[in-house]
This record gives C-alpha cells, structure tokens and sequence, in this order.
C-alpha cells in the first residue's frame, strides 16, 4: 500500500519554491517548476497563491520574517533598554550574516526579490523601526535615555546601523574588522542616546 499523501499546504509550497529558487535562481524560476517538484498541478499551487507574484511575495516575507519572534522577544523583554538595544541589533547582525554566508547563492535569490517586492520589504522595515520604538520608549519612560520622538530615534538607528543589516552591505560582512567596527557604533549610539 502506498504511504499517505502529505496534504499541499501553503508551507509545503514555499519549501519547494525556496529549492526551486536555489537550483534555478529567481529569474528562470517558474510556478510550473514548483508544481513539478512537488508532483502535483500548477493549478494545486495557484489554489493557495493566485499568482507567480504572490507567491514569489510570500516567499520574500517568510525569508524576512525569520528572525521576527526572537527580535520582539528582545523588545519586549524586562531588561535595560540600552542592553536591549545592543541585543536586537546584535542579533540582527548575526542573523543578516548567518544567512549570507550559510547559502551565498539563496541569499543573492533573496535579495533579488526582495528588491521586486517593495511593500514587502517597507512591511519588514516597519516591523523593525516598531521593534526599535518599542525599545527606545521603554529607555526614554525610564530616564535611561533622553531623546524625545521614539519613532524617529528608532529611524536613525535602523539608517545608521544599514551596514550591518542592508544587504548591499553583505559583501565586507566577513570581513575580519566588522565586530570591531559593529562595536564602535553601538558604542557610539549608546552614549548618544544616555541621559547625562
């Protein structure tokens, strides 16, 4: 007897679409490809994505919200703002790294559709810019720092953190100065924002 089908999900199909994305980059990559990996119709996977778009969409967000829970969790958590401060922008360091360097290739894919996905990725900004507000509330309501817009704080530590988070930047990633360099800046950032 043959062994159960697994039910088509929506998870299921950004899987393949991420294998189908990695053997033939974003730009040869087709609905039909997914469909054949699976083994199932292109119109099974039309039934959860109504379109090549969509589903090129959501698999740009799930790429990008990967590291969603554990950075809130850093938001949100009974500490010092400024050490959750350093946290979320350490951990987001790191991940940005993990995921250049782990898979080079899927990366590249990645930011490629990220680059097609403009609300995609301005959803993904504004979900960090929240993170960081969250933070610099929390330091500001308990006199740690002394800034008065939380938002637009929180802006200008998302710009002048880009080398360690923009993509464009992923190349000097590996560099061997670069925890050196990330360093500095938190460094500098935390002071500026301390009340003295």
């Amino acid at each position: 007897m043959p062994p159960p089908e697994t039910p088509l999900t929506p998870a299921r199909i950004l899987e393949a679409t991420e294998d189908v994305l990695r053997r033939y980059g974003p730009a040869k990559a087709t609905v039909v490809d997914v469909a054949r990996a699976l083994g199932v119709s292109h119109g099974s996977v039309y039934r959860h994505f109504r379109s090549k778009t969509a589903l090129r969409e959501a698999v740009t967000d799930r790429w990008l919200d990967q590291e969603h829970d554990s950075l809130s969790r850093i938001a949100h958590a009974k500490a010092p703002a400024a050490e959750r401060l350093e946290g979320w922008l350490r951990t987001l360091f790191a991940a940005k790294r993990r995921k250049a360097g782990a898979d080079p290739e899927l990366f590249a894919t990645y930011v490629a559709l990220a680059s097609e996905n403009s609300e995609t990725v301005a959803r993904h900004v504004g979900t960090m810019l929240d993170h960081l507000t969250t933070i610099v509330e929390s330091g500001i309501a308990g006199g740690e720092f002394t800034m008065r817009d939380a938002r637009a704080t929180a802006r200008a530590l998302w710009d002048a953190t880009a080398q360690f988070h923009d993509p464009v930047y992923a190349p000097r990633w590996s560099d061997p100065d670069m925890d050196l360099a990330f360093a500095a800046v938190c460094e500098l950032l935390l002071d500026g924002l301390r009340a003295h």
